[in-house]
């Protein structure tokens, strides 16, 4: 049954549910898998796709990592429970092109990679929206906790309506194209436990499955092993120097370090308490010193995205709230361009642990809009 001029549906589509292709991301979870369920019941030509991501044979043996054998296994129950048509991609040489090497390599060049943020712009939001397109959907949704609104010059992308499960961290660099044709169905949702109750209604067999935690290629976070794997020969040992150049230890590899770590350096017995504020690869060197050699306020930031109405340049500076870390709240900073895709950004209270290799997320300051953001390139 069509719809009245002018009427949107739930997607905001200007199209009956039923003459609307959705082409749901699933990844096996119960986020979107609920997305799928719930598309389904409304009536929407659902189309479930899931990528196969890396070693079939390994993921088979590791539970609660996305894009792994059993989680193949789940998306393809609940497709099978709800009757739409379930699809499987191997893309598993294009992740590992697009993501794991770059992990690798930048790990090695000291930085601390966020992998997640690669995959979906490189591999989900890219190749995967392509295929959607291809199959002549008129959208593509997914289970993350982030919201697309309507705004007066064109879609915006908004925290989820839950702070604890926001992902617009991970989201940063989804372009106006791509946020034109993607949906986010659970972006409204006040909790988990609403996600889980829908999961119980529809009775899909995922309902009580647990969250994925680790990186889906790094099993129980041992980042170390798995490039020492990818890269033989990394874990070289090196000395550990205090900032004044004393010599304080050895280490096992610059690979098992990150900025502002505290814990695990090996080197006790000390007065005060020394933090990594620098990672020396060529020296192979740790270098320590006290905390507040951690704190900076100059974050320079390149590869933006913008999504603001006007474009970056537009404006000498931009006042915003800025994340340097998923697991930090937004802080007041001032973006100054440097060009279309790169800026110095100036935190007005000093951070500590600003890391190269991290994203720099740019938000409203008096809302919950994403105006984009950018790669942290040079961090001390």
């Amino acid at each position: 049954m069509p719809l009245d001029q002018g009427q949107l549906n739930s997607l905001g589509l200007p199209k009956a549910p039923s003459d609307t292709r959705v082409v749901v991301a699933m990844s096996g979870g119960v986020d979107s898998s609920v997305v799928a369920a719930m598309l389904a019941k409304e009536g929407y030509d659902v189309v479930g796709v899931t990528l196969q991501l890396y070693d079939h044979g390994a993921a088979l043996a590791k539970k609660g990592a996305c894009c792994a054998g059993l989680d193949i296994h789940d998306a393809r129950r609940v497709a099978e429970a709800m009757g739409f048509p379930h699809y499987v991609l191997d893309y598993e040489n294009i992740f590992r092109d697009a993501v794991i090497d770059e992990f690798a390599d930048s790990y090695l060049a000291g930085a601390t990679p966020v992998p997640c943020i690669r995959c979906n712009e490189r591999v989900k939001f890219k190749d995967l929206l392509e295929t959607a397109r291809d199959l002549d959907a008129d959208c593509m949704a997914t289970g993350h906790y982030i919201q697309r609104k309507p705004g007066d010059a064109k879609a915006e992308l908004h925290q989820a309506a839950d702070p604890a499960r926001d992902q617009s961290y991970f989201l940063f660099s989804t372009t106006q194209d791509q946020l034109d044709y993607l949906r986010f169905p659970l972006g409204h949702l006040k909790s988990k436990d609403e996600t889980r109750a829908l999961a119980a209604r529809y009775g899909l067999p995922v309902a009580d499955k647990p969250d994925s935690q680790d990186i889906c290629f790094v099993p129980n976070g041992d980042y170390a092993s798995v490039i020492e794997k990818l890269r033989p020969g990394a874990a070289d040992p090196g000395d550990i120097v205090h900032v004044d150049g004393r010599v304080l230890g050895t280490h096992e590899g610059v690979i098992h370090y990150t900025i502002g770590q505290r814990r695990g350096l090996g080197i006790g017995g000390l007065s005060e308490p020394l933090y990594v504020v620098k990672l020396d690869v060529e020296g192979r060197r740790v270098i320590v010193g006290p905390k507040e050699m951690l704190a900076t306020r100059r974050v320079p930031v390149r590869e933006i995205n913008w999504l603001g109405d006007a474009p970056l340049t537009s404006q000498d500076e931009w006042h915003v709230a800025v994340k340097v870390r998923s697991t930090r709240p937004p802080r007041d900073a001032i973006i100054r361009p440097v060009s279309a895709t790169e800026a110095e950004v100036e935190l007005v209270t000093p951070e500590e642990g600003v890391s190269p290799g991290q994203a720099c997320v740019f938000y409203d300051p008096d809302g919950t809009r994403i105006f984009g953001g950018g790669w942290i390139w040079r961090g001390y």
